[in-house]
């Protein structure tokens, strides 16, 4: 190890570690252990900020009921606080996959902040015997129950982020649904011609299905609020006080604003993943169904003269190397693309959840990384489509309406007056010959001609109405 170390010990012995940095042994034996994604947990912002609010929790709480000495918690605290705020995140340092449950990922967070209490302190980093990262950061606790409550607390910040995200992009969809009320087009099922309907019925429906998964996302969250923290190592609170579990959960619920509350049953709450299981496939549901509107919003902005040509994209780059002009529906293409990762990472959690035995679900360090990176990419791809796709989009309102002029698929409107098989006799008419439907219904004198405008009219082709007369 280059340059200037200082000597830690641990069970397996003593070992080096950098002596400019605040985190120890149990770190430094970990980052050799699992040199494996080459991602930080420091990557996971959120991550870092719910250990540190977890561990400010508990040594309030432990100060509180007198097993804590209140320097030593002021400190701690004091470092906690810091951390939260964005400092040291860059001493977060073991991999995000990794063996062990999360417990190489507690020893990191207990180390650097016992490191920074020391400083605060006035003391040398690895002087333990002041403050300890084990006897005092981590009184009453184990990593089996701290990891994954700052787990979910972390991904409770990811979620609101999430669902802000997802409302921002519903109001998008609804100012276009405003705009675009008035202009006619053809709806499409299987690809084919359908019934006329508004563009502003089309964005209508976009913002409606964003905002249930928001409503779902917010069901979703209220899961993930039940912690075990205070079950310490398989859930019967061995070595905590009794009132412990029910004091550090307030403290984290006034620290972090959160909704938390403590499981009822500890050990099935220790062993139990469900609720992240239900969060991913929340998310997963989410991410399939924005990747849908954006194959839509690709296939209606298609061309721009060969294709559908409906709707216009906000050009945001050149989109080829070779032909002059070319512009891609790059925006679009990026959410689904992090929609296909979305569904990648709830087969891992799927998978991470079902492999849990007994007492405790080791594999929670996958399920972490794979929920967090889903959160956060899935919210940083809807920013960045609201924002740089759907706020520019623009119509072409004179294209959409004559091609609902020339479909066949308008004679559906007829119905009501001329009967099913008497309006199929027209589109078949009508595909063989060129001619429009108003034009061969005029040429054959089936119905008058204001009634013919009546059931023409966009109010009648968009909208329920009354058979006409």
């Amino acid at each position: 190890m280059a340059g200037s170390t200082r000597t830690e010990h641990d069970l397996l012995g003593d070992h080096e570690v950098p002596a400019d940095v605040y985190y120890g042994v149990h770190t430094v034996r970990a980052c050799e252990n699992f040199p494996i994604s080459g991602v930080p947990i420091s990557r996971h912002r959120d991550l870092v900020i719910a250990l540190a609010s977890v561990k400010q929790a508990a040594a309030e709480a432990n100060r509180e009921l007198g097993l804590l000495d209140g320097e030593i918690a002021a400190a701690i605290v004091a470092a906690c606080t810091e951390i939260r705020g964005g400092a040291l995140h860059d001493q977060f340092v073991v991999d995000e996959i990794q063996g062990g449950a999360g417990t190489s990922t507690n020893m990191n967070a207990n180390e650097v902040i016992a490191n920074r209490a020391l400083e605060l302190l006035g003391h040398d980093r690895g002087t333990y015997r002041v403050v300890h990262p084990l006897e005092h950061v981590n009184l009453g606790q184990s990593t089996n129950d701290v990891y994954p409550t700052a787990v979910k607390v972390a991904l409770g910040m990811a979620c609101r982020s999430l669902e802000h995200a997802l409302r921002g992009l519903v109001e998008h969809c609804s100012a276009k649904a405003v705009e675009f009320a008035d202009m006619l087009k053809l709806g499409r099922t299987q690809l084919q011609d359908a019934v006329p309907m508004t563009l502003g019925q089309e964005f209508g429906a976009f913002a409606v299905t964003i905002g249930e998964d928001a409503d779902r996302l917010g069901e979703a969250m209220a899961l993930i609020a039940e912690i075990n923290l205070g079950g310490t190592a398989i859930g019967t609170g061995l070595n905590t006080h009794p009132e412990y579990a029910a004091l550090v959960c307030s403290r984290l619920r006034a620290i972090t604003g959160l909704p938390l509350t403590t499981a009822g049953n500890l050990v099935e709450a220790t062993s139990d993943v469900g609720a992240f299981v239900q969060l991913s496939g929340v998310t997963k549901r989410t991410a399939v169904k924005l990747s849908k509107i954006c194959n839509d919003l690709r296939l209606l902005s298609s061309g721009p003269r060969a294709g559908f040509g409906e709707i216009n994209l906000p050009a945001v780059q050149a989109g080829s190397s070779i032909m002059p002009g070319k512009v891609n529906p790059v925006i679009p293409e990026m959410v689904n693309q992090v929609a296909f990762e979305v569904i990648g990472n709830d087969l891992t959690v799927t998978m991470a959840a079902e492999a849990g035995q007994l007492q405790l679900n080791a594999f929670e360090p996958i399920i972490a990384r794979a929920l967090l990176s889903s959160l956060t990419h899935l919210t940083a791809a809807v920013n960045v489509l609201g924002r740089r796709c759907v706020e520019g989009i623009t119509a072409n309102a004179e294209r959409m309406h004559n091609a609902v002029l020339q479909s066949a698929s308008i004679a559906t409107a007829l119905n009501p007056v001329l009967g099913y098989e008497a309006a199929t006799a027209l589109v078949a008419e009508a595909i063989a010959t060129g001619a429009s439907i108003p034009e061969l219904v005029r040429r054959s004198a089936l119905v008058d001609e204001a009634v013919l405008a009546r059931m023409l009219s966009p109010e009648n082709l968009c909208r329920p109405n009354d058979f006409p007369a």
